[in-house]
């Protein structure tokens, strides 16, 4: 059965679940609404908004280091309690966050950490490119808006597609996560080190 994107994207800001699981339960639900809700909530994976604004002062700092140590990385991710800092599944998905930032090298955290001067010099950028296109004017704010997407989803780490499973973003892996765990799980901060290059700045706090 055919879901549209816009079904599937309602039915996540209801329910906070990652896209893809919203996808799969309108399917299985054929396109019922509520059946999904209830699908998704039997799988635990409706809770993960209502959890968001909790407070995360636990967590930990996980690094790693590639390519024979021309390439370094540090992670903080916040929980809610200790116990759950020490928890396996929590850990594993800390460790992929590291992975994420080593091979896709994003330069914010989220949309909310571009500066507002980086976003305007890449919207004049667009809007040339549009033009020397030949696109018709009245168009060229919507084609601008639709290429900023890109740009989002190559420089903000929750934006980017997950390196193991591409039609998942990290916020949807950070949705499921905390669905799993039953706590608030934040992305605090993140630095990437690459031998001769210089380092992302440090963004602010995100969580789902």
């Amino acid at each position: 059965m055919q879901i549209d994107a816009k079904t599937v994207k309602a039915l996540r800001e209801k329910t906070g679940a990652g896209m893809m699981d919203c996808k799969k339960a309108l399917v299985e639900a054929q396109g019922n609404e509520e059946k999904a809700i209830v699908i998704l909530r039997e799988k635990g994976l409706a809770a993960a908004a209502r959890r968001s604004g909790r407070v995360a002062n636990e967590g930990i700092v996980e690094s790693y280091i590639h390519l024979g140590g021309k390439v370094g990385v540090l992670v903080e991710v916040n929980c809610e309690t200790d116990f759950v800092a020490r928890n396996e599944q929590f850990r594993a998905f800390v460790r992929e966050i590291c992975l994420q930032v080593a091979a896709a090298n994003p330069q914010y955290l989220s949309k909310d950490d571009v500066p507002a001067g980086i976003l305007e010099q890449e919207r004049e950028i667009l809007q040339a490119q549009a033009r020397n296109e030949g696109k018709p004017e009245h168009v060229i704010d919507r084609i601008v808006e639709g290429r900023m997407e890109k740009f989002y989803k190559e420089n903000c780490l929750l934006e980017q597609p997950f390196i193991r499973d591409q039609e998942k973003t990290i916020k949807e892996l950070l949705a499921e996560i905390i669905a799993k765990i039953g706590e608030n799980i934040v992305i605090r901060r993140f630095a990437r080190f690459a031998v001769g290059e210089e380092t992302a700045a440090e963004p602010s706090t995100a969580n789902a």
